[in-house]
């Protein structure tokens, strides 16, 4: 029955998406005598982690010698919240089955081995790749200071995101678009480069009931940002980053700055934004996410970067042709195909009308 009630804890854990960034995701179930007599999930940044809600949720049920379900091994140490263990031991708790054990090396196996030395059975590693892929995102910020890169691109069955005269609204249906807005609300940050926002004049917010809108990044090594574009006009209501080089003139950061706009100046890279130097200054901002909404442009830089952790592509049943008509990837492709990006444990799923291709990029150094 542990694979059992692993489950549940993880079906907790996924309530608290786009709410705890850039904390885990973690659920906690507590079971007594084949029954659960106590749920809790992070619900939000900074507040009650999973095991002291569930631990609320079965005040009024027998909790000393009962088995505590949880996806993320419990902490040891202070932070926003005291040690999660010490509560797990005051309660009397018998076993304590983790999902995995804390990927933090500043932490990793402290609190099994507090659990332990205080006489609690301790069982690690029960759906643990579940538990791996729930937090991703919190694994490679956690251990790399880096932000998750999620690439994203919608296009047709023959490979193009636009018409020969640049149409590209809309390619997928209704339920693909729906499922972006989605990713926009859990992911910490969108990302997209200059050319879409003087050819688009996107928002970039989140349009589902209650949903966050992500942190904005717009890609702009020369500041050709608009004025009157959606996103300098909205930047006091949406936290707005611009990333540009070293070089970019003073005077338009110092009129961004006044905006409410945050600049950030990286290394420049053939006189373009250093991607990867971005990514760290991104991660010491606690950006802990990125959605990659780019043009083919910045789509082929990122990927020739190693920053992308994932691609999604979403496949209309379309067929637009032309040979001007632009594919999600452009930049200056390869040479050989030996130097191709691969993509590894290939998924596929259908949304609406349209296909979703998702996929973890091979060898990438973030």
């Amino acid at each position: 029955m542990d694979k059992y009630y692993m489950d549940v804890a993880l079906h907790l854990a996924r309530k608290g998406a786009g709410k705890v960034n850039p904390n885990p995701l973690v659920g906690a179930v507590i079971v007594n005598d084949g029954k659960i007599i106590g749920k809790g999930y992070h619900e939000s940044y900074g507040k009650a982690h999973a095991e002291i809600n569930a631990f609320k949720d079965a005040e009024t049920e027998l909790i000393e010698g009962s088995t505590m379900y949880v996806t993320l091994e419990p902490c040891s140490h202070y932070g926003k919240t005291p040690p999660c263990v010490d509560q797990i031991i005051e309660n009397r708790i018998k076993r304590v089955v983790i999902g995995m054990v804390d990927p933090n090396p500043l932490v990793s196996g402290k609190g099994v081995k507090k659990l332990q030395e205080a006489g609690i059975d301790v069982t690690v590693g029960i759906l643990e790749d579940k538990c791996k892929k729930l937090n991703e995102v919190f694994i490679k910020y956690i251990t790399k200071k880096k932000p998750f890169v999620v690439l994203k691109t919608a296009m047709s069955l023959d490979g193009k995101i636009s018409t020969t005269s640049g149409e590209s609204k809309w390619i997928t249906d209704k339920e693909a678009r729906e499922n972006v807005h989605i990713l926009r609300n859990e992911l910490t940050a969108i990302m997209i480069g200059i050319d879409t926002v003087i050819i688009d004049n996107p928002e970039l917010t989140c349009r589902i009931p209650n949903g966050r809108n992500p942190i904005r990044i717009v890609v702009d090594s020369n500041l050709r940002i608009p004025y009157d574009s959606k996103i300098l006009q909205t930047a006091k209501k949406f936290k707005t980053i611009i990333a540009t080089t070293e070089k970019a003139r003073k005077e338009k950061i110092h009129k961004l700055k006044d905006l409410g706009i945050i600049v950030i100046e990286t290394k420049s890279k053939n006189e373009k934004v250093d991607l990867k130097d971005l990514m760290h200054k991104l991660g010491n901002q606690n950006i802990d996410s990125i959605l990659l909404e780019g043009g083919s442009t910045l789509n082929y830089s990122a990927l020739e970067s190693g920053i992308v952790d994932k691609i999604l592509v979403y496949i209309a049943p379309k067929i637009i042709g032309g040979m001007k008509s632009k594919t999600p990837v452009g930049g200056s492709g390869i040479s050989h195909l030996k130097d191709a990006f691969k993509v590894r444990e290939l998924s596929t799923s259908i949304i609406g009308k349209d296909i979703l291709l998702q996929g973890y990029i091979e060898g990438d150094e973030s």
